[in-house]
Parts: structure tokens; sequence; C-alpha cells
């Protein structure tokens, strides 16, 4: 079947190369000159546009932005062909971004339209995750479009979880990372607690690590170097997931928080306190650095 990929940055990228090293006709395209430029170093197809690799596409796998961007590009713009309209007949369309659970809907309705078969697929994982082919995918759609889709995402990931319906990938991408950003501000406060008090990093980590503070936020994304060498903390806090990303999910839970009356003080906190992290140096760190700014307001 032929694969059109589109959205060929940090996480795209590789993912769309394991789809190719699995064996299926992957076809990519970005909008960055440069992401297209490195896609066919890599080996991989490229297309010159969204639309020519998705014409006649048995899927059509998106990675983008935002949920305007999804849907623009599934409807097309300015009088201009879009997605829907070029790919083969009853093509299945698998949308991997994070993006409003009301916008995923959208999509699906746009898709279903227009003949096609629609799924909601966001990831989690990271860069780490896209290039080790270990990503969790949390997909929302029909089991029918689910089970079509499985053997493809399993070419990417480790974990692939049906949520239920429309939409319902993105309502548990907002749910984990709400809870990943809440326990990566607390595993950083402990550090920052733990370094006043004169408790070494690694002493602080060999006891929450096989304690009941254990996490990933903490045995995966440890923010200080030393306990697990592959954290970004090792890497001057190079992404890994950048903090621009984490404000930008936190602001999709922030919308649902607010459509469903949930009284959430701990993710809106969150929220609070990486919109200001993200406003400053750590967009383009991970969001792990958020101990610094810990650090600093405790000093």
């Amino acid at each position: 079947m032929k694969i059109a990929f589109l959205g060929l940055g940090h996480m795209g990228l590789p993912m769309a190369k394991n789809l190719a090293a699995s064996g299926h006709d992957v076809v990519g395209f970005d909008v960055a000159p440069a992401a297209v430029a490195a896609a066919s170093e890599a080996g991989l197809a490229t297309a010159g546009s969204g639309v020519d690799a998705a014409t006649s596409a048995d899927v059509v796998i998106t990675m983008f932005q935002t949920g305007a961007q999804v849907l623009d590009a599934y409807r097309g713009t300015g009088g201009a062909a879009g997605l829907l309209d070029v790919a083969a007949s009853g093509a299945l369309f698998i949308d991997c971004s994070t993006i409003a659970v009301d916008e995923a809907r959208a999509a699906h309705a746009l898709a279903e339209a227009a003949g096609h078969r629609s799924l909601d697929a966001p990831v989690s994982g990271g860069v780490v995750g896209a290039e080790n082919a270990t990503l969790a995918f949390m997909v929302g759609g029909t089991d029918e479009d689910f089970a079509a889709a499985q053997p493809l995402l399993e070419a990417m990931g480790r974990r692939v979880v049906h949520c239920g319906g429309a939409g319902l990938g993105q309502a548990a991408k907002v749910c984990n990372n709400m809870i990943l950003a809440v326990s990566q501000i607390a595993v950083a406060e402990a550090f920052v607690l733990g370094e006043r008090l004169g408790l070494s990093h690694q002493a602080l980590f060999d006891v929450a690590s096989n304690a009941s503070g254990q996490c990933w936020a903490l045995t995966t994304n440890c923010p200080v170097p030393g306990p697990v060498p592959a954290s970004p903390a090792n890497r001057d806090y190079q992404p890994g997931f950048a903090g621009a990303l984490m404000n930008k999910d936190l602001g999709l839970a922030e919308h649902a928080i607010s459509a469903t009356g949930v009284e959430a003080r701990m993710g809106m906190l969150a929220r609070e306190i990486y919109r200001d992290f993200a406003a400053g140096d750590g967009a383009g760190q991970d969001f792990s650095g958020i101990i610094n700014t810990i650090r600093a307001d405790s000093a």
C-alpha cells in the first residue's frame, strides 16, 4: 500500500523511516525544505507538496503542530485541493499530531464525509521513542479502522492502545501529559529540596526510584545529571520534549478542563508554571529544565 507521511520533523522523520524499513511504500513531505532534504538524505522518497504525496495514497499519516494545520490540510485552503480530495477512495487517515479533542473529532467528521476512514493517534515517547520505534500510541476511532492501522502503528511503536471512539486518543494524550507535567515539576522540586537539605542527587534517586516516588519523570527524564545518563540533564537540557511543546499540550489540557468543568488545580498550576517557562529560554529546552527555574525562584 502507498503511505503518505506528512510532517517530517524530529518525530515524524524517524517514524516515517521505521515504516519504510518495515517494507511499506512511504512518500514524505514537510513544509520546511530542510526537513525534506533531511528525509531525502535518509533515503526516504519525498514529494513536492502534501497533496502530491497523498495523491492516490491508501494511508495518509499527519504529524503536525496544531489542529488548525490538520483541518486545513484535510480540506484544503484558498480553493486548492486538500488531502481528502486526492487520496485513494476509502483511504485511512491517521493523525498523530497532538491537538484538541474537538479538533480531532472535526477531522474525523471531515474524513468520513469525504468517504474515508479516520483515526486520531497521538504519541508519547519523544524523539528517542520515535527513533527506536518504541512509541506509545493512543488511538481513537472504530474497531475496524484500529485493526487496519495496528500493523502500521506497531512498526513505529511498542505500545498501541485503542482508547475508544473518535477523539478519545487525544483525550488520553491530554490526560497523560497533564500527569507528566505535574510529576516532572514535583520531581524537580524534590531534587532542589534535597540539595538544600544536603542530600546527594544519587542518594535521592536511589531511594525514590525504588520507592513510592518512582515515576517516568524520575527514572527516564531525571532532571539532574548523573543518575540517568540518557536523560536530557546530561546534555544541557537539549530536548527531548521541549518546554514549548509541553506548554502547548497543557494549553489543550486547560481547554479540556474548562470545557468539562473539572476541578484540576494541580493541572492548572502546571499550566501556569510551564507557560512562564516557555515564554523564555525554556521554550527550546527539555521540559525537565524546569528544575533550573525552581532553583532560581528558591534563591
